[in-house]
């Protein structure tokens, strides 16, 4: 199915979130992992600015996602990375105070997709928001970016390694860039969408 995106809004507090309407899907991860390149590689176009700069995304910003001209059946919503070293030490400090509300209170909010880098040994803040959000009862899925820069047996490792160190049963491997595993992801997302706010289960575990 051919997708398309178009820009909504940035928010930069809990009064400019759009009015609720179709299942949204969120986007977490770290900052610099990858999050506005996947968001680009699932509708097939540059709907997100990509920066080489971390951390330069502060604001929730939220893209509605159609079939081809069809009316919106999806919200993509790209949160602020968390866990740069040059802006914060902790997801809290570095997250404005808007995120909370939104990950805990937004009704449409049907599935976090949390993304971690393939090349990089578990962190301790991504097990942190992990656990947070199997805390508030919200649906998530594991995705592990740039798993093109990984040989088979690499990825084998590097995926096993996630796993144990974040405590999660399923890593979906991703690459933005060839695009390996976006048809699964993208599955997972129409299946969070169809089923409204029940989603995969909270998280892995």
């Amino acid at each position: 199915m051919q997708w398309s995106a178009q820009f909504l809004l940035s928010a930069l507090s809990a009064p400019q979130f759009p009015k609720p309407g179709p299942p949204e899907i969120a986007f977490l991860g770290r900052s610099n992992v990858g999050k506005s390149s996947l968001l680009n590689a699932l509708v097939g176009l540059r709907a997100a600015k990509v920066s080489s700069t971390p951390g330069r995304t502060r604001a929730i910003n939220f893209f509605a996602v159609s079939a081809k001209s069809l009316t919106p059946r999806i919200v993509f919503a790209d949160l602020p990375g968390y866990g740069y070293a040059k802006l914060s030490k902790s997801i809290s400090a570095n997250w404005p105070s808007f995120i909370e509300p939104y990950l805990t209170e937004r009704v449409t909010l049907a599935l976090c997709i949390c993304l971690v880098d393939a090349n990089v040994p578990p962190r301790a803040n991504d097990r942190q928001l992990f656990d947070w959000l199997r805390a508030i009862d919200r649906d998530f899925v594991v995705v592990a970016t740039k798993i093109d820069r990984l040989s088979g047996n690499q990825r084998t490792r590097s995926l096993a390694a996630l796993r144990r160190g974040l405590e999660v049963d399923e890593i979906l491997p991703v690459s933005a860039k060839t695009g390996y595993g976006i048809a699964e992801l993208w599955r997972r997302i129409e299946e969070a969408g169809k089923s409204g706010d029940s989603g995969l289960g909270r998280g892995d575990k």
